[in-house]
């Protein structure tokens, strides 16, 4: 949770990202896979960091900050939407 938006989730030992239409097409290049819960067919905006990721802090770190972008898109329209 970052500035009050949460952007990432660990499930099953997998660490997931929040995911919009402006970071979707970098994860899906990267082979990552959406969270579904429960196994269920419908996923969640989160989808898992590449591997390698997880074995470099500062690459780690670059995936982290396009899950907090797409969280603090969400929360500003979420925002907009109330006003």
């Amino acid at each position: 949770r970052r500035h009050g938006a949460f952007f990432g989730l660990i499930a099953e030992d997998v660490l997931y990202l929040k995911v919009d239409e402006t970071n979707r097409p970098d994860f899906e290049a990267a082979g990552c896979e959406p969270f579904r819960p429960f196994g269920g067919d419908k996923p969640m905006s989160y989808w898992s960091v590449p591997l390698d990721a997880l074995e470099d802090p500062s690459v780690l770190a670059e995936w982290a900050a396009k899950g907090q972008d797409a969280a603090l898109r969400a929360q500003a329209k979420g925002k907009k939407r109330k006003a």
